[in-house]
């Protein structure tokens, strides 16, 4: 196996010098560089599994996880994904600090970045699009912190990385699939997490952007469960007590999904179509039953698989991300496809 001391006799230059190329790492003259990566090809030079896990475990990385997780069955399949990554990643030394929470509480999260701040490398965080938040995050990357953001993203953030789908887009793709298979009039009521999530907001934006030129077509009234079934089922029922004329119901965050699907349902003299994001478990149940006819995936296991790739790649290889942005794909699935 060639070594890396065997690449820097070769070149004429340190061990250092070697180790800051082949892990991008550190500022080489060019010319040095170059020559470093041409010896390294020819020698066909791959990094020592060991060497690399030994020098990780000397750096001790330690992740944060933050996700307001509890009570929301999308999250299941996103930790999941990290928790395999983790495992993957455990004999290099990562070590990962879990913090889930239930709901949007600003002051709360922000006093849990206060508490990891000293104690991390890195974060992968589903935000909230919050002034106080959002500088708590600054924070943390003037630190050196590396920060992912998964799920959701944040407005007027210094430099840091996104995973998962394109909001917009996904809204824009909910309104397509009502054009679609919708009635010829559409009076619709939009149900969803919290208008403080850039993601929520985004979505209605693509959801108005799709069915504004559609004069027959009108959102009625928009409600925040905080994606929370009792709420969801409490604020859809008197939406639809209020508003006997809505016939469809867009589901643009999965959290409080089967709250408003069993408002829906109790509503025994009235039809819906109702259209859902996520393939979670009840929403699964509700398709099989006819209740809810479509929604639109956007591959939670994936984003946790990505964002841990990411973090490790930076902490133990020093690998730079290409992009800021990796975007899921916002994909449609019916029941004879889930």
């Amino acid at each position: 196996m060639v070594t890396i001391k065997q690449i820097a006799d070769l070149c004429g230059v340190s061990r250092g010098t070697v180790d800051r190329v082949l892990n991008n790492r550190g500022n080489v003259k060019p010319e040095k560089r170059e020559l470093i990566l041409q010896m390294a090809k020819k020698l066909n030079y791959t990094p020592n599994p060991a060497g690399k896990a030994l020098a990780a475990q000397k750096s001790n990385p330690v992740v944060g996880i933050l996700l307001p997780s509890k009570g929301i069955h999308f999250f299941d399949d996103v930790i999941d994904s990290l928790e395999k990554s983790e495992k993957k990643y455990e004999p290099y030394g990562m070590r990962v600090i879990w913090q889930t929470v239930r709901g949007y509480d600003v002051e709360e999260q922000c006093r849990i970045l206060n508490e990891l701040k000293p104690k991390i490398n890195a974060l992968i965080v589903n935000p909230i699009n919050d002034p106080r938040f959002v500088s708590k995050l600054n924070e943390l990357i003037a630190a050196g912190i590396f920060v992912v953001t998964i799920n959701n993203d944040v407005e007027q953030a210094d430099t840091h990385y996104y995973v998962g789908s394109n909001y917009i887009n996904g809204g824009r793709t909910m309104g397509a699939l009502l054009k679609m298979i919708g009635p010829d009039e559409a009076h619709i009521g939009v149900i969803l997490g919290s208008l403080k999530l850039l993601g929520h907001r985004h979505r209605l934006q693509g959801l108005q952007e799709s069915i504004n030129n559609i004069p027959a077509y009108s959102i009625i009234e928009v409600i925040e469960d905080n994606d929370d079934n009792i709420c969801s089922y409490d604020k859809t029922k008197n939406m639809l007590t209020a508003h006997p004329e809505i016939n469809v119901l867009t589901i643009l965050s999965s959290g409080g999904s089967y709250g408003t699907c069993r408002a829906a349902i109790s509503m025994t003299d009235r039809n819906f179509l109702i259209l859902v994001f996520d393939t979670i478990p009840t929403t699964r149940e509700m398709m099989k039953s006819g209740i809810i006819r479509a929604a639109i995936y956007q591959h939670p296991h994936q984003q946790g698989q990505k964002a841990m790739q990411l973090v490790f790649d930076y902490l133990v290889n020093g690998i730079i991300p290409e992009r800021n942005h990796y975007i899921m794909n916002n994909e449609i699935r019916i029941l004879e496809n889930i």
